[in-house]
């Protein structure tokens, strides 16, 4: 009895001693999977903004500005500071100075850079400025170091997100979409490499449907923050179809959940897109 007594204590220790290494492995990878892309080290500098957001073509004037902070809800605003697609080129009061204001005056700022567009752009958003199939990367590469610059003479610190406009395009299209991603991971590389965080903004049934297939594949470089437009739905960050719960948690998305409305506040109209947004924003010094 004593023998057979020490070897069933022998055999319990030794399960004990496998279950637990059982038990902390799974917890390390559950703790590695996947989510998003891998935190870079500039993240540490990053402002986040949680509420409600804006974003319209033209940049409105500080006295609109000063309305909407007093009389809406919303406390973050996208301004288009760059890109050779971008449709609203001429920003009358996009300046530093107004930058700066804004920023004071307790605004947070979404600086979005419309870049080539994919060469299966959507109809509706056809535009003549479309990535070279023949060298997508070296193309995001020039465009993200231009984004760079452009954020830079606004004032816009290390740290910032910056977000590249991808219009809806055909992801069935497997030699269009691989173009696409190149440019994207090229744009990226060039964006993180200065000391700023990679944004992208795209239909969450095609840009950002491709970004999470890539993501499941184990593909590099891919965008710091993701912001999907899905119209005619319930503001979430949680429930969107195209996206895994855990990817781009936490704090890297912005759900853009209605276009083109028209809207009044303190007296001032605007025709906005409507934005909910866990995600970060410009540094401005």
């Amino acid at each position: 009895m004593t023998e057979r007594n020490t070897f069933i204590r022998f055999l319990l220790s030794g399960l004990a001693t496998l279950t637990g290494l059982l038990l902390t492995a799974t917890a390390a990878g559950a703790a590695g999977a996947p989510g998003g892309p891998a935190p870079r080290g500039h993240h540490a500098a990053a402002r986040i903004f949680q509420g409600d957001g804006f974003d319209t073509c033209q940049a409105p004037d500080l006295a609109t500005m000063s309305a909407w902070r007093a009389n809406s809800t919303y406390r973050a605003a996208g301004i288009y500071f760059g890109g050779r697609a971008r449709a609203c080129s001429s920003q009358k009061y996009l300046t530093p100075d107004w930058v700066r204001q804004t920023s004071a005056a307790g605004w947070s700022l979404l600086p979005i850079y419309v870049g080539s567009q994919s060469p299966c752009v959507n109809g509706t958003n056809k535009n003549p400025y479309l990535i070279d199939t023949a060298n997508p990367g070296a193309q995001g590469s020039a465009e993200g170091q231009d984004a760079v610059s452009s954020a830079q003479a606004l004032g816009l610190e290390q740290g910032s997100a910056l977000y590249l406009d991808m219009e809806a395009y055909d992801i069935g299209d497997s030699a269009c979409a691989s173009a696409t991603l190149k440019y994207v991971q090229a744009w990226d590389q060039a964006v993180d490499a200065a000391g700023y965080l990679s944004g992208f903004y795209s239909s969450a049934d095609s840009g950002i449907r491709q970004m999470e297939q890539s993501r499941l594949a184990g593909a590099a470089s891919l965008p710091d923050v993701i912001w999907y437009a899905r119209w005619g739905v319930a503001a979430t960050l949680t429930a969107e179809p195209s996206l895994a719960p855990t990817a781009w948690t936490p704090h890297a998305r912005i759900h853009q959940y209605t276009g083109s409305v028209t809207e009044s506040h303190g007296g001032k109209s605007l025709t906005v897109d409507r934005d909910l947004v866990d995600a970060p924003v410009a540094v401005v010094g």
